[in-house]
């Protein structure tokens, strides 16, 4: 049995026989969002927290690529043109920086960007 070392208490993953599926899925931990000068940065979201759970998340990643088990990545991340973010999307909010607007590591959550990027 395999266990991942976790807080309230340990979880056990189930036994690869069990006909159980797991994988693990990370969300949204690209540059622009846990980075100082990203798009989190720019809402206002305080990135030092969010960067906190960094190393849960790696010893997570290390765990399962172990095991063999799936690992699932989201991120937002537009075409360069913006063609797939709608107009709304693109304008919401009052900071200084919108979706595509070059930032700090480049436009801003545009796929192939490095703050696009894990």
């Amino acid at each position: 049995m395999n266990t991942v070392i976790a807080s309230p208490y340990p979880y056990q993953l189930p036994p690869r026989d069990s006909g159980a599926r797991v994988a693990l899925v990370v969300i949204d931990r690209q540059r622009d969002i846990i980075e100082p000068g990203g798009f989190g940065a720019v809402l206002g979201n305080q990135v030092e927290l969010l960067q906190k759970i960094v190393p849960t998340v790696a010893g997570l990643l290390k765990t399962f690529r172990e095991l063999r088990l799936p690992v699932i990545h989201t991120r937002e991340g537009h075409r360069p043109d913006l063609s797939d973010c709608p107009p709304a999307k693109r304008s919401r909010g009052d900071s200084a920086l919108h979706i595509g607007d070059p930032g700090p590591m480049g436009r801003i959550l545009v796929l192939g960007e490095p703050g696009n990027d894990f």
